[in-house]
Order: C-alpha cells, then structure tokens, then sequence
C-alpha cells in the first residue's frame, strides 16, 4: 500500500514574506494567476495557508490564447474553492513590449487589490526566476541594487514562492491533477530572459559543474540585506529633514560617494536613474554644472545653493 503523498507538504515551510511582523499577510489575498505552474501552485499554496485568495488573470490582449488561458484559471480555482476575478488591461504603445505588459499587469493587480480589500498581491516568482532576473541585471550593468535582484516584499507585492525551484511547483500542479498553462514566449530565446533560461544559465551551470541558481539567489539575498542598510542610511543622511522640495546641494556633495549616489537615486525616485544621470546630478551638487537633463523629460538645476527637479514623474511597476 503506497502513501499519498502530499504534494504542498514539502513547500508548505518554505513560503517568504507571509509572517512579516509589521505588515502580516492575511485573507483576502490577491494570487496573479496567468494558469501557468507558478502562479498555479502559489494559488494552491495561499488557499492551503487559508488567505481566501482571489485568483485574478489578466488578459493583455497579446495572445489569441488569453481567453483559453483565463478559463483554465477559472476551473482551476473552481477545483480548490477560491474566488476568481478576470481583468483586461490595455498595452500602451511604445519600446520594449515586456516592460510596458508588466507595467499594466502590476497596476491592474493592485486595483484588484483595493476593490477586494486584499491585503496584498502575491506572485509567483520562483528562485530560479530570482537566478534569471540577477543574470540580466549584470548585463544591464546594473548596480548593487540591480543585482540585488527581486525582494521579498515591496509595498502590497509578495513573493512567497523565492525559496522554491520551477520543479517544484511543477510538482506540485502534477500532485494535484492540473496541466497548467503554457506561454510560447517562454520558450522563444529572442527574448532576453528567455535566452537567459534556456542558453546562458545551463552553459554558465555546465561551466560552473554546479546548479547556480541556488549561488546566484544567496547572492542576491547578501547584496539586499547590505544595499537596504546602505539605502536606509542614505535616506537619513539627505535630504535632510524636514523634507524640502529643493534640498540643500552642498550637503549632498559632501556625502561619502556611496551613499551620494544612493541618495540621489531615493530623491528622483521613478523612472529609476541611469548611473550616468546620478553622476550628472552630483556634477550639479558640487557645482560642476548648472543643471541637467534626465530621462523621461526630468530637469535638475541648482539655484541659490538648492537643487530643483522639475518634470513629470513616472510611476513604474515594483
């Protein structure tokens, strides 16, 4: 006679970013379900923690597929007993396909949020997505922050699933009886994380004779922890307080290089500066030049000692 084996049980202590102290996760929660294996068993994973989720799949109107897809989801939370919300979002126009797609999904999940009153949004980033995601960050020559790559929590984004691999939560839809969802574009290599997936992470692995993924995530883990504390103490040490909208420029040019930088990118906030741009604007500080440019129509000039950001700021996605 064979034991049933239960196939959350191995997940079940691994889950991040639920019990946090100052912010807990609690029912309603809000699970972005595309009906893919991750977002699939973090589904499962948030009705077996008891957070009444709310499976909610955006459709962005890229794939003629997305209504088939929507409905797997819909079954799939009609099996487990939970709720299901199905929204369309419309993809602006514009470069970069990805990050305008992700843009809208992550603003329609928190408007999802705020009609259900969930008290957060859970997606399924796994630890190998964790692995990718710091892979492409080096070749963006991202700083510590880029390669710091995806927190736990950011505002009413969760990733509870960093701990776990893509095999296991493909295990887990298995266990469970669901075939989940299969986007092509997980599998086309002319995209960057694609080719990330599929060619450079293995060569890297070959090379390597190990799994990197768990090397490259303890990495990521260590560069957070140490570019929070480093943030945390830029925040404090500029602008100084109280908070002005045109804060002093000589105290920041003093600043020790490594919290200067941090300290500007904190006050222009989003679009996230270029690492030319921060050292633009700390010429300005230090009076190098009068004022700059930065991307998204964005000025910086210093005038009477005080530096002036004018321009449209623009929200981006956590």
């Amino acid at each position: 006679m064979h034991t049933r084996i239960d196939p959350l049980a191995e997940a079940r202590g691994r889950l991040v970013g639920l019990d946090d102290p100052v912010a807990p996760v609690s029912a309603p929660v809000i699970v972005a379900c595309s009906g893919g294996p991750d977002s699939s068993a973090l589904l499962a994973l948030a009705a077996d923690r008891g957070l009444g989720p709310i499976a909610v799949h955006v459709d962005h109107g890229l794939r003629d597929t997305s209504a088939d897809e929507a409905d797997a989801v819909a079954a799939f939370a009609a099996v487990l007993g939970t709720a299901f919300d199905a929204r369309c979002v419309q993809v602006g126009h514009g470069g970069n396909l990805e990050a305008r797609a992700r843009a809208a999904r992550y603003a329609t999940l928190q408007r999802a949020a705020h009609d259900h009153g969930a008290s957060a949004v859970l997606v399924g980033h796994t630890a190998d997505d964790q692995a990718e995601t710091v892979i492409l960050a080096l070749l963006r020559g991202s700083a510590a922050s880029g390669l710091a790559g995806m927190a736990v929590r950011r505002g009413l984004i969760v990733r509870p699933l960093l701990r776990l691999r893509r095999a296991e939560t493909e295990a887990i839809c298995v266990g469970l009886g669901f075939e989940p969802v299969r986007d092509p574009s997980n599998d086309d290599v002319s995209l960057r994380r694609s080719w990330v997936r599929h060619e450079v992470l293995p060569l890297l692995a070959l090379g390597a004779g190990r799994d990197l993924v768990p090397v490259l995530t303890r990495q990521a883990d260590v560069l957070r922890t140490e570019t929070e504390y480093l943030d945390a103490l830029a925040r404090a040490a500029w602008p100084p307080a109280p908070a002005s909208d045109a804060p002093p420029a000589i105290p920041l040019a003093r600043l020790p290089l490594a919290l200067a930088r941090r300290a500007v990118r904190g006050w222009l906030g989003a679009p996230p500066p270029s690492f030319a741009e921060v050292e633009r604007v700390l010429g300005v500080a230090r009076g190098d030049a009068r004022a700059t440019e930065l991307a998204g129509g964005r000025h910086v000039r210093r005038s009477g000692g005080r530096l002036v950001l004018t321009g449209p700021a623009v929200a981006c996605p956590p």
